[in-house]
């Protein structure tokens, strides 16, 4: 499970023809907001109809070389690993927690339709990655708050503008520079809109993270102040935090013993097992919006997935209020297809933690 998430290999970029055989299938799915890329996934299929498990590859990584299987995969689930853009088996660009998150919510919204004799329920669905992976873990709990039944996120990145400036042998920075276009000092929303930890109160999906404290390209800080921000925000209940002494060098799980890391999947799992019912929202709530927020009701895009704002909904009354500390225009979609584009409004709310939903109404029916 875990070589996949040591983000050791770069993989060159490969053109293959889509395949299935009894086990494993290697299929290509369309992006619903780049509708010209051509997304991959490996599909790998239990004996027995199961939930569905994302597992999300490492920062330079791509998903695993996709195989033919004649024989169940060792895992319970129904296994979608999705290829991120621009890597090596799928179209476009990579952009850092940018719109490729949505390219998760597209591979489950695809398996779901084409693999629907072997889920046992589509609405149960967990999220697992590391390193690069973690740190789309901890966005995507985000910025899909209900999506997720309960997560994985191992030694993941909670704050990009932080790792920026650790990074202090460039390994991750030059890309950084590309992927989310610009200096943190520059743009510090920007780096905030795809971290984890600025968008921490979101979080609903009950969460496994772990972390060796030895780590030296992931610095084990990065999962110290997210668990931090969950205890400041009251949601400790939601997170399972294993911190690994002496382990993590070059490697993640550098000096790891074998009962370590059986000890670290036989949790992960646990973590699943405790947790088999979908998320559900509360009525009426606050959330953060670092882009854009997918839930099961509505949809909000914001004109840029550079800008964060604070959003607060009433599903009762179908409402929605969005406030940016600058202006900003929005996209809505509620669940029945019907959408509302209007402008943020500027100020006038800093409610981050409650469901208070007081203040003028944008995105109303």
């Amino acid at each position: 499970m875990l070589e996949q998430y040591e983000d050791s290999e770069r993989l060159n970029k490969t053109l293959l023809e889509p395949f299935r055989s009894p086990y494993q299938d290697f299929l290509y799915y369309a992006s619903s907001v780049t509708p010209e890329l051509r997304l991959a996934m490996n599909v790998i299929k239990p004996i027995l109809p199961a939930p569905i498990l994302i597992q999300l590859h490492g920062w330079h990584m791509s998903m695993p070389q996709p195989l033919r299987r004649e024989q169940p995969g060792e895992s319970p689930y129904l296994v979608v690993q999705v290829d991120m853009r621009g890597r090596a088996f799928s179209s476009g660009v990579a952009d850092c927690n940018g719109l490729e998150l949505i390219d998760i919510y597209d591979a489950v919204q695809f398996v779901r339709k084409e693999y629907g004799d072997w889920i046992v329920d589509p609405e149960l669905v967990y999220l697992e990655g590391g390193s690069g992976g973690g740190g789309n873990v901890l966005a995507a709990v985000a910025k899909f708050p209900d999506l997720f039944a309960a997560a994985t996120a191992l030694y993941g990145v909670s704050d990009y503008a932080r790792w920026y400036e650790q990074d202090l042998t460039g390994e991750f920075r030059d890309d950084m520079d590309v992927w989310i276009g610009c200096h943190p000092q520059d743009d510090p929303q920007r780096y905030a809109a795809r971290s984890g930890l600025a968008l921490a109160a979101n979080l609903h999906t009950p969460l496994y993270l772990t972390h060796g404290d030895g780590d030296i390209r992931i610095p084990v800080i990065m999962s110290r102040l997210y668990v931090e921000q969950l205890n400041l925000l009251g949601k400790a209940h939601l997170i399972q935090y294993d911190e690994l002494p002496s382990v993590g060098d070059r490697s993640h799980m550098g000096r790891a013993t074998i009962q370590q890391l059986h000890d670290l999947q036989e949790r992960s799992e646990a973590n699943r097992q405790r947790h088999g019912l979908p998320i559900e929202l509360a009525p009426s709530g606050v959330l953060q919006v670092g882009g854009y927020v997918y839930t099961k009701h509505f949809h909000v895009h914001l004109e840029s997935v550079n800008r964060l704002a604070t959003l607060h909904y009433d599903l009762d009354q179908q409402t929605i209020s969005i406030y940016t500390e600058q202006r900003c225009s929005y996209r809505l979609q509620w669940s029945d297809g019907s959408t509302v584009e209007g402008e943020c409004e500027v100020g006038g709310n800093d409610e981050t933690q409650n469901g208070d939903t007081t203040g003028d109404i944008a995105g109303k029916l």
